[in-house]
Formats: structure tokens, C-alpha cells, sequence
């Protein structure tokens, strides 16, 4: 509705426009009402942008409202010409609503800084502070609406009022007060109107250094406007009189678009880049602007007389085009790396952070280079590495919502990039992020890895020191009383022999069994420290011996001598566990044992014809220590059902030559 109303407002602004005689319009001081009709066109269509994903968002309704008052304004501008050119009714109210109203504009402004980019005011006693600001803007029209023309024409120093519009009736709502107090009135009032941006301009500061992500790419497209605004108007003003408003109208016509766009699609392009290069011709514009003019000054004082104006136009030309050149090479660079930060140079940032890994020692400081890499390349509040789903290092603070991104190396996933939702934004800024994360990835690696040995290293101690005492206990408390009972009879032997030979022969028949036992307990011994029939039949043979009463068969592919005599222990203790699951739980008839070296390891595979278990079923504690002995070589192993019954047991085992001196 609002957007209709200015839409059509324009082509009738337009068609009066053109109705009307230049010479008059040269009289009335008064600019085409179909160019402000135009810009609420342009606001009324940000705003029904923003109602179209929004529907309740309180900034589209406000540029649907104040799109649709502007277009009316630049109507009752057109028809005001129109009327007093050929003397028709309706000027009055066609004054009243485009001088007197039409000052209510000036509120747009404040309005959409207090309430960008998510249409609520600011809390806490910043609200009041906005509040009070617009209401300081308010007074302005307010007071224009009710004082009296002449003395509101004198307040603003644009001269007398124009003949045409003294035939008028200028006061339709006059309000009966001394001229001295309206004089007041107005004054203040105009004070007022630059004052209270001060607020609202503060109020936007304040919630871009707080803000993160996306509201922050939203906040980054006003300031964008901003800038531009503010080139567009400096341009405008050195431009004769008559541009001013088309200016303007350029002004809020972006602004418009840029907070629609900051609102719906904040990442339609990478604003950090059209800031950057926004800032930069800005500033080249500026220092253009000077250079022109000193150049030309100097030449004029220097050579005086001997050049014209256009000579004089020439070098200024070619002085500035070879400054121009320097200064927006400089500029870009110094400009964008403020803006977008280290990433603007995707080449620094890799080989930097290169740099920084290779000069750290310390596996938690490389951690901590790479999340300070990350976040100053991309101007992110946070970054954090975790490994193995543990966070080790943090640079910044953490924000509510996150976002993971995977490490991996060689296809294996090793840890996670945490970031901010919104650190990046374009497809370039992730594959600059992709390739920052592979450059690390090795450093993560190397991190994993020292834990994964340090760890190692403490189950090594442990499983040695366990050993230990195991071996201490058995020999203690085991080996060591029977060897002295042993010695004990055979002392006692000697002594009995002198007096009864039979009774000695009892003894040591005695001390024979306990020496037969202590063999027995000597070869558990062994057998536990290295299985016997691994050095007496081989690996294949001492497999063979492990499933008496069950149909078996052992085939090898490969030459297994030589193997590493841990990667024996552990292909025989995995084959012996698999083994006794099948005798225990699979109800199988056959069972194959598989064993083949190549590419410097040793494979084994055990499949038997049982009942094989659900690929969801808990793993007990026996396949857990095929697992554990595996890994404990740096191998793998997988235990799964096979197809159509039965379980298959494969193990990988790294089994490179042994060396022997």
C-alpha cells in the first residue's frame, strides 16, 4: 500500500514538473518534486525488501512509511509550482505539507541509526539517551508547522519569500505567540538538529565494537552508506546550487539500499572489499581535489602570465595523474588491510604462519601461532584449536554461537578450528581459510602425535613396571619358597641318609615333585613372557597347536621368517584370542587363519562359518585387547561379520625385516 502510494506519486510529480515554466520555477527557488518523489520510491522499495523477509522488522515499515511521506512531499513541491504558475487552489496546503511537514524528514536519519540493524532501540539507559535525541530532532518541525512564515523564512537565511507564494496563505497553522519567542523557538530548534545526531552516532559506534559475525557485517554495510553519503554530498557541494538536491537524493537512495541489504543479505558481496575500495577513491578524491588545487596555485604564482588557463589546466592534469598512480597503490593496500585485515593477502598469511610453526618448538605454542594467525587474519573476536575433541588453546573470548571447522591430515580427522558463526564470509575468504587449515594441519599433527607418544611412553613404563612386579611377585612369593623348601629337604635328606636310607629316598622323592612343579611353574613363566612354540615350530605351527577339536586351517602367503619377534607375540596373542572366541561363542565348524606378509607388514585374517554378531553389538573385553595389541605396534584391527555368516577378524601389523648384529 505504502509503496504504491509512492509509486504513484512519481509519474504525477513529474508530469506537473514538466507543466511548469523554468523561468518560474527560476522565482519559486524551487527544484522538481519528481526527484524527492523519486527517492521515496527508492526508500519505499527498501522498506517493502525488508517487510518481504521481515514482515514485523520495524526499519521496513519505517522506510515504507517515510518512502511513501517523501514521495507526497515531492508532489505537493510539483503541484505548488504548478499552482501558482497558472492560479489554481490547493497552494496553501501544497505549501504546508511540503514546507511545513515536509521538515518531519529530518527525523529518517536519527531513526535508522537508533534502530539498525534489528529494528529495536538500544537497552539500558542508552534507550533513554535515543529517545531524548529524537526528540531534540523533533523540535525542528514541530516548530515549523505552527510559527510563522516570515519569521521562519528569516531564521533560515534563504532570503525573502518568493512574490508567487505571498498570495498565499503561508499560516494555516498559525500559532499566536510573540515573534520574539518564535525567533527563540526556532533558533534553538535548529541547534537541536545537529546536537542530536551526536547520539545515534554514538549508539552505532557502540554496537560495532560489540557486535560479531553477521551483525557486524550488517553494522559494516551502514558505515559503508555513511561513507558514501558522505563523498556523495561533498561531491554534490561543489557543484552549482542546482545539484544539491539531486545529491541528496543519490544519498539517501543508497543508504536506503544498503540497509535493506544489510538487513535481507548481508552477504550478497563481500562489503569488506566494496568498503575498502569505497575508502580509498574517497581519499583520492580528496587528495585529487587538493592536488588540483595546489597545482594550480603554484603554477599561477610561479609562471604567472606565461601560461593560460589551459596550459595551466594540463600540468595540473599530469601531476595529479602521476600522484594518482602512487598514492592508489598505497592507499588500497593501507585501506583494505585495515578493513579486511591480513587476509586481503592470502600468500602473507600462509607464509607467514609457515614461518611462526617452523620458529616454535613447543607443540602448544604452534597450536597457539595457528589461532592467532586465524584470528587476525580474518579480524575474528575468537579462535580456538581442539585435539581430539579437547580444547588446548584459545586466543580471544569465546562467543555464544560457534562454528567447527574439521582438521584432518592424510584423511584422518585430528581436530577442530572453532571460530565465531560468522567469521567468514565469501567463498574466497574459505578457501583462504581451507588452505591456512592445511598449512596447520601438519603442526596439529605433530601435536597429536607427541601426546599419542607421551602417552605411549607412560603405558610403556607402566606395562614395564607392571611386569615387573609381576615377575617380582612370582618369584617371591612362588619360585623363591619352594627353591628353599627344596633346599631345605635336601638338607634334611643328608641328615636323614646318615641314619635310614629309606627315609632319605622319601625325601627326596619329596623334593622331586616340588622341583617337577616348580619346572611346571617356570615354563608358565616363560610361556607368558614369549609362548615356547613360537622358537620350536615357528608362528604357523604354534598357531596350528592353539584349536585342538576344531576343524582349522592356517595358510601363509609370503616368506615369515624374519618377522620382528613383537610383531610374532602379538600376531600369535591376537590369533590365540580370536581362536578362543570362536571355540567359545561361535558355534562354528571351521575356522581359517590367514597369514600374509607384504609391503613390510604382516596380515592376519581369521574367518570362521559361525553365528557371527550384530554390527551394533558391544564389543567386549577380549576385542578390545585385539585392538589394543595392534595398536600398540602402530597397526589396526577390525572385526566385523562376514557374508553370509560367520565373523571375520583382520589385523595389520608393521613388520619390517629384523636386523641382527
Amino acid at each position: 500500500m505504502l509503496f504504491a502510494v509512492a509509486l504513484t506519486a512519481l509519474p504525477v510529480a513529474a508530469l506537473l514538473d514538466v507543466r511548469v515554466p523554468g523561468a518560474h520555477r527560476a522565482v519559486l527557488q524551487l527544484q522538481a518534486g519528481s526527484l524527492d518523489s523519486l527517492t521515496g520510491v527508492a526508500l519505499a522499495a527498501a522498506g517493502m525488501t525488508v517487510l518481504g523477509r521481515f514482515p514485523r522488522h520495524a526499519l521496513g515499515w519505517l522506510m515504507s512509511v517515510f518512502g511513501a511521506w517523501w514521495a507526497i512531499d515531492g508532489l505537493a513541491s510539483s503541484w505548488l509550482a504548478y499552482a501558482t504558475a497558472f492560479d489554481l487552489p490547493g497552494g496553501s496546503a501544497a505549501f504546508l505539507v511540503y514546507q511545513r511537514f515536509g521538515a518531519g524528514l529530518v527525523l529518517l536519519l536519527p531513526l535508522v541509526l537508533v534502530l539498525f540493524p534489528d529494528g529495536r532501540l538500544p537497552t539500558g539507559w542508552w534507550r533513554g539517551i535515543a529517545l531524548v535525541s529524537l526528540g531534540l530532532t523533533s523540535l525542528l518541525p514541530l516548530a515549523l508547522i505552527a510559527a510563522p512564515s516570515e519569521i521562519a523564512q528569516a531564521t533560515s537565511e534563504s532570503g525573502p519569500i518568493p512574490a508567487p507564494l505571498r498570495a498565499l496563505n503561508l499560516d494555516l497553522l498559525y500559532l499566536p505567540l510573540p515573534d520574539e519567542v518564535w525567533t527563540v523557538l526556532l533558533r534553538v530548534a535548529q541547534l537541536c538538529v545537529p546536537l542530536s545526531l551526536v547520539a545515534p552516532f554514538v549508539v552505532v559506534v557502540r554496537r560495532y565494537r560489540g557486535s560479531a559475525g553477521l551483525d557486524r557485517m550488517r553494522l559494516r554495510w551502514l558505515v559503508w552508506a555513511g561513507v558514501v553519503d558522505l563523498m556523495v554530498m561533498l561531491t554534490f557541494r561543489l557543484l552549482p546550487g542546482s545539484w544539491t538536491a539531486i545529491g541528496l537524493a543519490a544519498g539517501v537512495t543508497l543508504t536506503a539500499g544498503a540497509v535493506a541489504v544489510g538487513i535481507v543479505r548481508p552477504d550478497l558481496v563481500d562489503v569488506d572489499r566494496l568498503l575498502g575500495g569505497t575508502v580509498v577513491y574517497a581519499l583520492l578524491l580528496a587528495l585529487t581535489f587538493v592536488l588540483d588545487l595546489v597545482v594550480l596555485g603554484s603554477v599561477g604564482q610561479f609562471l604567472g602570465s606565461r601560461l593560460n588557463d589551459g596550459e595551466r589546466l594540463v600540468i595540473a592534469v599530469f601531476a595529479v595523474a602521476i600522484a594518482y598512480a602512487q598514492l592508489r597503490h598505497r592507499l588500497w593496500r593501507l585501506v583494505r588491510r585495515w578493513v579486511m585485515g591480513d587476509r586481503d593477502d592470502p600468500y602473507h598469511v600462509v607464509s607467514g604462519l609457515a614461518e611462526r610453526l617452523e620458529a616454535t618448538d613447543d607443540s602448544e605454542a604452534q597450536l597457539l601461532t595457528l589461532a592467532r594467525t586465524v584470528r587476525r587474519a580474518f579480524r575474528s573476536s575468537y579462535a580456538g584449536v581442539e585435539i581430539t575433541d579437547t580444547l588446548l588453546v584459545e586466543d580471544g573470548e569465546r562467543p555464544a554461537e560457534t562454528r567447527a571447522l574439521p582438521i584432518a591430515y592424510r584423511g584422518e580427522r585430528i581436530g577442530r578450528l572453532v571460530l565465531p558463526a560468522r567469521a567468514t564470509r565469501l567463498s574466497g575468504d574459505e578457501k583462504l581459510l581451507a588452505d591456512v587449515i592445511r598449512q596447520a594441519a601438519a603442526a596439529a599433527k605433530a601435536v597429536h602425535l607427541a601426546e599419542e607418544l607421551q602417552r605411549g611412553r607412560e603405558r610403556i613404563v607402566s606395562a614395564v613396571e607392571d611386569e615387573r612386579r609381576r615377575l617380582r611377585r612370582e618369584l617371591h612369593d612362588g619360585l623363591g619358597p619352594t627353591l628353599a623348601a627344596v633346599a631345605a629337604r635336601i638338607d634334611m635328606a643328608r641328615i636323614t641318609a646318615r641314619r635310614s636310607g629309606e627315609d632319605a629316598d622319601q625325601i627326596l622323592g619329596q623334593a622331586r615333585q616340588e622341583l617337577t612343579g616348580l619346572l611346571a611353574e617356570v615354563r608358565r613363566l616363560v610361556h607368558g613372557l614369549r609362548p615356547p612354540a613360537l622358537d620350536d615350530v615357528g608362528l604357523v605351527g604354534a598357531i596350528r597347536q592353539l584349536a585342538p577339536g576344531l576343524t582349522m586351517r592356517v595358510e601363509e602367503h609370503g616368506d615369515l621368517t624374519g618377522l620382528p619377534a613383537a610383531v610374532e607375540v602379538a600376531a600369535y596373542r591376537i590369533a590365540a584370542e580370536a581362536i578362543t572366541n570362536v571355540r567359545r561363542h561361535a558355534h562354528a565348524t571351521t575356522c581359517t587363519v590367514t597369514l600374509t606378509r607384504s609391503e613390510g607388514a604382516l596380515e592376519v585374517e581369521i574367518t570362521d562359518d559361525g553365528d557371527g554378531f550384530a554390527p551394533d553389538a558391544f564389543a567386549g573385553v577380549g576385542l578390545v585387547s585385539l585392538r589394543e595389541r595392534a595398536a600398540e605396534l602402530g597397526g589396526a584391527c577390525v572385526v566385523a561379520p562376514r557374508e553370509p555368516r560367520g565373523t571375520r577378524v583382520w589385523t595389520r601389523l608393521p613388520a619390517r625385516d629384523e636386523v641382527t648384529v
